[in-house]
């Protein structure tokens, strides 16, 4: 399943996978150590915590660059075959996908900063549990990629259906408190601004979840109405 000849160049190719799925383990515990800042933030109101997401996201980007660069080197020179071909081309995705879980941390924590400078909003119990879920699904969907759990991420993906429906509850919110008092136009604007950004961040948790499905049954679930048990 792996390059042909040489005991040796097997075990230094293994030995490269093997780096390559450890920095995407770091690459995970990063970012889903950014979005659990950015949570934090908007829970307490934190500008400052706010900051520290934002400075953080170049980690995260600097281990994209690197495992795009290792996993390229590995399917250019080593041409690997069936299941290591697919767990190479799954690691390429899952990293861009974290990257882009990334982004939306520093997006959310870039919306705590304006609002922090604007008279105080309230806390809105929507948003706090689209952050709870999105979380929750980031860390189990991560969990389930290190067991290689493929029925875990199926129930993953069933989760998405509750974030999407509070986001398009907390818009229709929004846009009342838009209509009543043009005064907070920005801080609700804002406030959606968040609300999507952790509707992303679950459907990334998603995307995750069903390239786990894939890196260990080979089948794909893109597309299709999840099945629950």
């Amino acid at each position: 399943m792996t390059p042909p000849p040489g005991s040796g160049e097997i075990r230094h190719f293994h030995q490269e996978l093997h780096a390559l799925r450890s920095l995407l383990l770091e690459m995970s515990g990063l970012a889903e150590e950014q979005v659990r800042q950015a949570v934090r933030a908007i829970v307490d109101q934190d500008p400052i915590l706010a900051r520290t997401v934002v400075k953080g996201d170049a980690r995260v980007d600097d281990l994209e660059l690197r495992i795009d660069r290792m996993a390229h080197e590995l399917l250019a020179l080593q041409q690997p075959l069936a299941s290591d071909l697919r767990s190479i081309t799954m690691t390429m995705k899952i990293s861009n996908d974290l990257e882009r879980v990334g982004d939306h941390a520093v997006n959310i924590a870039q919306a705590v900063e304006y609002l922090a400078d604007l008279q105080p909003f309230g806390r809105i119990p929507e948003v706090l549990e689209m952050a709870r879920l999105a979380l929750e699904m980031l860390s189990d969907v991560l969990d389930a990629f290190v067991r290689r759990d493929p029925e875990a991420a199926r129930e993953i993906c069933a989760r998405d259906d509750r974030v999407d429906h509070l986001y398009n509850s907390m818009f229709r919110i929004l846009l009342t408190h838009m209509m009543e008092d043009p005064r907070r136009i920005g801080p609700s604007m804002s406030i959606l601004l968040i609300s999507k950004n952790l509707e992303r961040i679950a459907d990334l948790a998603t995307n995750v979840a069903e390239d786990v499905v894939f890196l260990v049954e080979g089948t794909s679930i893109r597309h299709r109405p999840p099945v629950s048990g």
